[in-house]
């Protein structure tokens, strides 16, 4: 990140942009940083100036506690203003919930995509998550970052040797130095349900897309946002899962956000 801009509280924020053309936002998931997205960069400025950004907490970036929503919207807000003063937003897992509550609010953006963002879709998957929260928060207030990051790697469904074999390798640290952040991303997915009544108050385009080799409810998911905002469309990508390749989702933005 070669650029800093500071957010309403006073929070540092680092970025960098490359391209020509309108500008479009790339906003990161959890336990990830602007350079976990910035390989779909590359593709996408080759048609318009794409910004990629720390969010707080993580990276280059600073972190000013108290935590709200509300600052991640700000920080947004600060790096539209910064590059132009308009942009359209793609959000990767839960950089897409960040990203809808950013149009929600009345952020000068023209178009809105995300990418399987993992609200949950059955009354198991909500008390899962409530179960995650409360255990995560726990794990954080006590110090116990190595366990916040396993809570998060079980969520997201994988098995306990494959968490072992991570802990024991040279990428943990790292993993661990944003363990903080998990609650930022847990906070911006609410209780975990479709947030139908602010995703109706969406006033742009909306593109929600999923690969097809995801499980069934990350598509629903997906199809669910499309159906809540007033002008949502719902598109899955053939042989794509959750780690989306870019060359096979950039046409389908460049698509989107050249309307």
């Amino acid at each position: 990140m070669d650029k800093n801009i500071l957010s309403r509280d006073g929070t540092s924020l680092a970025y960098e942009s490359a391209g020509r053309g309108a500008v479009v936002v790339l906003v990161s998931g959890a336990m990830s940083t602007g350079a976990t997205v910035a390989p779909l960069a590359a593709p996408l400025s080759e048609r318009f100036r794409v910004v990629v950004y720390d969010r707080r907490g993580r990276g280059a970036s600073g972190d000013t506690a108290p935590y709200a929503v509300e600052r991640e919207v700000e920080d947004l807000a600060a790096v539209i203003e910064a590059v132009g003063g308009e942009a359209s937003l793609y959000g990767t897992s839960s950089g897409g919930a960040l990203a809808l509550r950013a149009a929600a609010s009345g952020l000068p953006v023209r178009h809105v995509a995300v990418y399987e963002t993992p609200y949950a879709m059955s009354e198991d998957a909500l008390r899962e998550r409530a179960e995650y929260t409360e255990r995560l928060n726990e794990a954080l207030a006590e110090g116990r970052r190595g366990d916040a990051v396993e809570l998060f790697l079980r969520l997201t469904g994988l098995g306990e040797a494959v968490i072992r074999n991570a802990r024991q390798s040279p990428l943990w640290a790292g993993m661990e130095s944003m363990a903080t952040s998990l609650a930022y991303d847990d906070a911006v997915m609410g209780d975990g349900s479709v947030p139908r009544e602010l995703l109706a108050s969406v006033p742009v385009p909306v593109l929600s897309i999923a690969g097809d080799a995801s499980p069934a409810w990350m598509r629903d998911a997906a199809r669910a946002i499309a159906q809540a905002v007033p002008r949502g469309t719902y598109r899955t990508l053939e042989g794509q899962t959750h780690m989306v390749e870019p060359d096979v989702l950039a046409p389908v933005l460049t698509e989107f956000f050249a309307k």
